[in-house]
């Protein structure tokens, strides 16, 4: 071997180290945003069984439908769905307890 293919092959090695320790710390990252996601998830489910009773009081109901880029999604089902009062009810109601108990929710939408 000369020198020069020494230094390629020590390169080569030093880039590939590099490589997997990369992707390692990129795998970590993925699995802990992953993670706070599917706390922020079970803390919203928590917030709006806390809610739902009210709702179904009035012939209502409200179901999670999804928890994305900060934008959490329900279903207002029921009595809900006619009811004129509706938009008040989630933004004025719903969205304002949700977002008092989990301060990084931006808005919650209703997917009829």
């Amino acid at each position: 071997y000369s020198i020069i293919d020494v230094f390629f092959l020590k390169r080569s090695v030093y880039d590939f180290i590099l490589y997997l320790f990369t992707a390692i710390e990129k795998k970590g990252i993925i699995t802990m945003v992953i993670k706070m996601k599917n706390e922020t998830e079970e803390k919203i489910k928590l917030v709006i069984e806390k809610i739902r009773p009210y709702l179904v009081n009035d012939g209502g109901d409200l179901k999670f439908i999804k928890y994305e880029d900060n934008i959490v999604y329900v279903q207002l089902t029921g009595a809900c769905e006619s009811c004129p009062m509706m938009d008040i009810t989630l933004k004025d109601g719903i969205e304002e307890i949700i977002k008092n108990e989990i301060p990084e929710i931006k808005e919650v939408k209703n997917i009829s």
